[in-house]
């Protein structure tokens, strides 16, 4: 019964308009946000991208106010300009004040997201958020997608990918050592610029599918899952964009079998579930491992002290023997 569900499941992939498109977008989002994710992950800027994908929010309604028209490539790139605005407004606090980066980071999230809500409740005072469905940003919509969306998204999609590929090296040196990278002459702060607009980009493909709110989750989730299995920057990237794509197919195949049921709430609730399976049973960093080691090296101590013991019981009979 459970494996005739499955495979209705993944025969409406191809089957059912609105699921096929769902979970392209979906995967589409997990792979993209996945890979970037290992960055911020690495980098220990987790919730930076919770600051971008908060200071999105008032450029999509600042968008939808100028233009007056909900097409998801103006509402999108009015959500980019104010991510990386908001990203520079972290950076140069971080940079120009004694202000830390979790304040900074803090103080952008709370700033861009209230004037995101004031820009929402505006409209919807006019009624023009129900209009464009603008409300939908907070906690995403993926059963909104259609197939002038899914193109974007795979066109924004190739772009950072693209972008990843041919500056990799110079986003691992910024990455792991970015003095050593100033060293050999690498502009680094423009390097760091780089990399900020691609997971914007990213922030701003999962805006559709997840929503503001939960968008922090694809970028750090599927990285830190992939970080549990292996040592290696390529290895962890693919692992991380595969991890995410299951996620989404996954999350949407889930999702579409029960009305009402929101598809990107059920995503992250599936890439958790692989980051959880990650935790406990990767083989160099899980919790089963290192309980069964920290178990096998108490033997090994017992034993040892056990036969120094006996070694020791054993001299002081035999010197008692010889007197």
């Amino acid at each position: 019964m459970v494996f005739e569900e499955i495979l209705s499941m993944f025969i409406g992939i191809f089957t059912d308009y609105t699921l096929r498109y769902v979970a392209l977008g979906s995967a589409i989002l997990g792979i993209t946000s996945g890979a970037l994710g290992c960055f911020t992950v690495l980098r220990k800027q987790s919730l930076f991208g919770d600051a971008l994908s908060h200071a999105a929010l008032p450029g999509i309604g600042l968008a939808y106010l100028l233009v007056g028209t909900k097409d998801s490539l103006f509402l999108m790139f009015g959500a980019a300009i104010f991510a990386w605005f908001g990203g520079i407004v972290t950076l140069a606090i971080t940079s120009t004040t004694r202000i830390k980066q979790d304040a900074a980071l803090g103080i952008t999230l709370s700033v861009f997201f209230g004037l995101g809500i004031v820009f929402l409740t505006y409209l919807q005072s006019i009624g023009g958020a129900s209009q464009g469905g603008l409300d939908r940003f907070l906690f995403g919509q993926a059963a909104a997608l259609i197939e002038s969306d899914v193109i974007n998204l795979g066109i924004l999609a190739a772009i950072c990918f693209a972008i990843l590929i041919i500056f990799f090296k110079e986003f691992k040196i910024a990455t792991f050592d970015s003095s050593f990278g100033q060293s050999l002459g690498f502009p680094t702060k423009y390097v760091n610029a780089l990399l900020t607009t691609v997971i914007v980009v990213s922030v701003v493909i999962g805006l559709h599918t997840v929503g503001v709110v939960l968008m922090v989750a694809m970028l750090i989730a599927p990285a830190a899952a992939a970080k549990q299995w292996t040592s290696s920057l390529k290895s962890m990237i693919i692992l991380s964009a595969i991890f995410g794509g299951v996620s989404g197919i996954v999350g949407s195949m889930i999702s579409s079998t029960s009305e009402g049921m929101s598809t990107g709430p059920v995503i992250v609730i599936t890439i958790t579930t692989i980051l959880g399976i990650s935790l406990l049973f990767s083989p160099k960093q899980g919790y089963l491992f290192q309980y069964f080691q920290k178990k096998r090296q108490y033997q090994k101590n017992f034993d040892q002290i056990s036969t120094v013991s006996n070694e020791v019981k054993n001299g002081v009979d035999k010197k008692s023997q010889v007197n």
